[in-house]
């Protein structure tokens, strides 16, 4: 399933990155962790202390590479418009929905302040990011003065987890595309 070269505790992380991904924290056991890595249990338990420690590092990574996807865009060249309007526009899996997003429905992280920090954090980070492009806009002409930057940011991001449930319902991401060109259609006409 993995390289050769990618380490046993690499490859724990990753494969409970996808599981819970799939299948929420509960549906994540550890024996399914350890099949979906092809490691054994004295493996995972020589590098992590159980489960929830595994699930952190994975929701923990999970959280720095999408950060790190969304920024390559937020932070890529052009105008605000333009960036908001490449990050809304990113390629993603809109049927399997967002992995940090998804991460907000599980009742047992959300229950764990633990692994819910990074799932705040990166959302926070997100808006925080977004709203700051709003402002930059604003401050070159490109968005009118009377929009409220977080409040675009949260329109954003609501958008697109949103665009993610409409897509996963229908089966298409048909849904997410139009609640995007519907999101830029808004934008562009407060330039």
């Amino acid at each position: 399933m993995y390289s050769a070269p990618m380490s046993t505790p690499d490859r724990l992380i990753e494969s409970t990155r996808e599981l819970l991904w799939e299948r929420g924290y509960v549906g994540t056991s550890p024996r399914a962790i350890q099949q979906h890595a092809g490691a054994g249990q004295g493996s995972m338990y020589h590098h992590f202390k159980g489960k929830p420690d595994l699930a952190l590092a994975a929701i923990r990574r999970t959280a720095r590479e999408l950060r790190a996807a969304a920024d390559a865009v937020l932070s890529g060249p052009g105008t605000p418009y333009e960036r908001v309007e490449g990050y809304l526009r990113r390629e993603r899996d809109v049927l399997r929905g967002c992995p940090v997003g998804r991460l907000t429905m599980d009742p047992d992280v959300m229950a764990s302040e633990e692994l819910r920090a990074p799932v705040d954090e990166t959302i926070d980070w997100l808006r925080e990011r977004l709203a700051g492009l709003v402002e930059e806009g604003q401050e070159q002409g490109q968005f009118a003065p009377s929009l409220d930057g977080e409040e675009i940011a949260a329109t954003i991001v609501a958008t697109v987890q949103g665009g993610y449930v409409l897509a996963r319902a229908s089966g298409s991401p048909t849904a997410f595309d139009a609640g995007v060109r519907g999101l830029l259609s808004l934008l562009s006409g407060t330039r």
